[in-house]
């Protein structure tokens, strides 16, 4: 059992229960309907395959497909509709029981930005000129190397001074309409860990008074306790965790006791109720799909999804990975939806079904159930994880080698029922339970407690 560290009354934060129910579904707007309008077109989808959140890459205008380069953070991008159209999104996926989080560049903002045309044109002049860090004047760009600070060394992005008071107003305006007015769930951060603390303090102040129940996601690839600590981020992307299950499941690269303690390591630096709602993903925009991390094996990719789907946290699938959508790193991660179903994985399509749907059926799979493994041998291929809250205990098994193995456990005297799995064998004899798995197999059973 996981040790968490002890929590002072005055440190404890709330984060919105329904994102430990949450089952997330990254959308790539400009890529999931061929660049047309077409998300609401394809709610009934969204909802035969089981989501009930949705997580938009960027919606505004913008120059770049991404939209990564804002120009206008309260309109919405023409290719995508305006801002009834979003409106009406939102209220069809509330009807449904979907919740929408949308995703903010406030790092950043791009190069077509009313504000920063005007510091372009009038340079020293423009009463805009220090909501960015300009490092000399006229705006320019020597040897690739523009004269004011920008994302990524990317000319097209100035970054935004969010410690000027004025950018400041600007921006919490723009997070509380969009909360508001429009009835979004939350925010994504982009390049969070690259704004200043005190602009996120205040962020949070503004998005929970406008809506309290509003999930607030920040982008950091590394280690985030700094912004989990109730008074920035309710969660962060789960980069850690990616990398964990990246290693272990998909590059063979990790044994099953250092996979074990570095997903325990993990846990033990977070507040517990923000693991209870960390952003678990797998691939995204900015990697590789999971099935080309995989090279194309789906036995390890469906290895990968099952303890996504079995860990604490929310689970996020990327748009097309259910369906088979394999791609390298950008722009070959963002390719088209495929809406053919016959150029569909469709047995793909329904493992995930039955993923979702098993972690929609257990709470003990979801953030009530505590988190245990049982088995994880010093350089061995097979782990067995526990989850159980207070009616039912899961074991969770994994096999990940190219060799048949038989796992042994403890059962007691309870009666054990099969989830899920494929081609795995049980057998309990004198108090022992002994699950034979096929290579890169697994299976899920479950006991009562009473």
């Amino acid at each position: 059992m996981f040790q968490f560290p002890y929590l002072h009354p005055g440190a404890v934060f709330t984060p919105p229960a329904w994102v430990k129910d949450a089952i997330f579904y990254q959308i790539f707007p400009e890529r999931f309907a061929n660049g047309n309008p077409g998300v609401i077109d394809h709610l009934d989808y969204l909802e035969e395959l089981g989501i009930n959140a949705i997580y938009f890459t960027p919606i505004f205008e913008a120059t770049t497909n991404h939209k990564y380069d804002t120009e206008d953070y309260l309109r919405v991008d023409r290719h995508f509709g305006d801002a009834d159209t979003v409106k009406r999104l939102v209220e069809l996926c509330h009807k449904r029981g979907i919740r929408v989080l949308l995703d903010a560049v406030f790092n950043h903002s791009g190069k077509t930005f009313a504000p920063f045309v005007d510091v372009q044109k009038y340079g020293e002049k423009s009463k805009y000129k220090d909501w960015f860090h300009v490092h000399e004047f006229p705006l320019d760009v020597k040897d690739g190397i523009p004269t004011y600070e920008t994302f990524g060394f990317e000319a097209h992005m100035p970054k935004l001074n969010t410690e000027n008071p004025e950018v400041k107003a600007y921006l919490l305006e723009v997070a509380e309409y969009w909360i508001k007015e429009v009835g979004t769930d939350g925010w994504r951060l982009d390049v969070a860990d690259e704004v200043d603390n005190a602009f996120w303090q205040d962020f949070r102040k503004v998005v929970k008074a406008a809506n309290p129940d509003a999930y607030i996601l920040g982008e950091v690839w590394n280690e985030s306790s700094s912004w989990l600590q109730g008074d920035q981020f309710d969660a962060s992307m789960n980069y850690p965790f990616t990398e964990a299950v990246n290693r272990f499941f998909v590059k063979d690269a990790m044994h099953a006791d250092q996979f074990a303690n570095s997903i325990g390591r993990q846990l033990s630096r977070y507040p517990l109720q923000a693991s209870e709602v960390a952003f678990n993903l797998l691939d995204s925009h900015d990697t590789p799909r999971l099935l080309t991390l995989c090279e194309g094996d789906q036995r390890k990719m469906k290895l990968a999804a099952l303890f996504q789907f079995s860990y604490m946290g929310a689970p996020c699938i990327y748009y097309g990975d259910e369906i088979g959508l394999d791609g390298d790193h950008d722009p070959g991660c963002r390719k088209c939806m495929e809406w053919d179903e016959a150029k569909q994985d469709r047995e793909l399509f329904t493992f995930y079904q039955k993923l979702i749907a098993l972690r929609h059926a257990h709470p003990a799979l979801r953030a009530e159930g505590s988190i245990r493994f049982l088995q994880a041998r010093e350089g061995g291929s097979q782990l067995v994880m526990e989850r159980q809250d207070d009616k039912e205990r899961i074991l969770i098994l994994f096999n990940r080698s190219e060799e048949t193995a038989i796992v042994e456990l403890e059962a007691g005297t309870e009666d054990w029922t099969e989830l899920f799995g494929e081609n795995y064998r049980t057998a309990k004899e004198k108090g022992i339970l002994a699950v034979e798995l096929p290579a890169y197999g697994y299976a899920i059973l479950s006991t009562d407690i009473v």
